[in-house]
């Protein structure tokens, strides 16, 4: 558990006896596919790590639609803020595939907080540093071409695979082109229209709920 925790961005300032403290407070859980870990709305009590398996955040606008913001592997945390306040989750979390997660009970967070306030200071630089590295993310998307945001969206997905053990070649990666289209903010056909061009250059191969990317590599040819 500790070594999970370990490698949570948002723990990464915190000590090893900080890491056994917040352990002992986690609590396992199992999600299938569909299921909803929790929905938007709902009171903010729990933040989540992901041990196994892949999740989804999503909103639903008003006229039906759906946009995916983001997916979690393992190693990632979501409802992060829920350890400081509560507050309505502000979108949708659902598991992707079978998924196995630690869950840590806002209250229980805070209470350790002001038992250790040390645990306080460093989480609030490890949030600040997520906030930094997330304004920089946005900066150079605002420049960036459809195929340049889809190709980084893209090795980001193909690098969260291998970080859970996938070989270096043959990728496969658990998203749709909708996924792609809206993680990259841009719309569906244009997002499909440049992995179109991936496919005939052979470094991904598309098919009924599959996209699997052959030269991981050359995806960087075309970020700029």
């Amino acid at each position: 558990m500790v070594e999970l925790l370990g490698r949570v961005p948002v723990f990464s300032t915190l000590e090893h006896s900080d890491l056994e403290r917040i352990a002992q407070l986690a609590v396992p859980r199992r999600f299938e596919p569909g299921q909803a870990v929790f929905r938007e709305g709902d009171p903010s009590d729990t933040c989540y790590i992901v041990r196994e398996g892949h999740a989804r955040a999503i909103r639903t606008h008003g006229d039906g639609r759906t946009i995916t913001l983001a997916t979690f592997g393992p190693g990632d945390i979501f409802g992060e803020l829920a350890m400081f306040e509560d507050e309505r989750r502000s979108a949708t979390v659902e598991a992707i595939e079978p998924i196995s997660v630690v869950a840590v009970l806002g209250p229980d967070m805070r209470r350790l907080m002001i038992e250790h306030p040390e645990i306080s200071t460093r989480l609030v630089i490890a949030l600040g540093r997520r906030l930094r590295e997330m304004n920089e993310r946005l900066s150079r998307q605002s420049f960036q071409t459809v195929q340049s945001r889809v190709a980084v969206v893209l090795s980001e997905l193909v690098a969260q695979e291998l970080a859970d053990g996938a070989e270096q070649a043959n990728v496969l990666v658990k998203a749709t082109q909708a996924d792609l289209a809206q993680l990259a903010g841009s719309s569906r056909e244009s997002a499909s229209r440049f992995l179109a061009v991936l496919e005939r250059a052979g470094v991904i191969s598309q098919g009924r709920g599959r996209l699997v990317v052959h030269e991981p590599e050359a995806l960087t040819k075309y970020v700029f």
